[in-house]
């Protein structure tokens, strides 16, 4: 996965005004005590970063 479209599927399930500042604020145990936007920043792959998401949101299947 690429940065792009994790971006996409954050804005597909948060939508393009929350997915951004959702990314900068919610810390999660999951990633090391980061931020989405950290975690991508320290080298995560995105899609390791997604699927930290994607639990922390409870999205369905279908969204992962």
């Amino acid at each position: 996965m690429r940065h792009t479209e994790f971006w996409a599927r954050m804005e597909d399930a948060l939508g393009g005004a929350y997915a951004r500042s959702w990314a900068d604020m919610f810390v999660m145990a999951e990633l090391g005590g980061r931020t989405a936007s950290q975690a991508l920043a320290a080298g995560i792959a995105p899609k390791e970063v997604w699927a930290a998401v994607w639990r922390a949101l409870d999205l369905p299947a279908s969204k992962r």
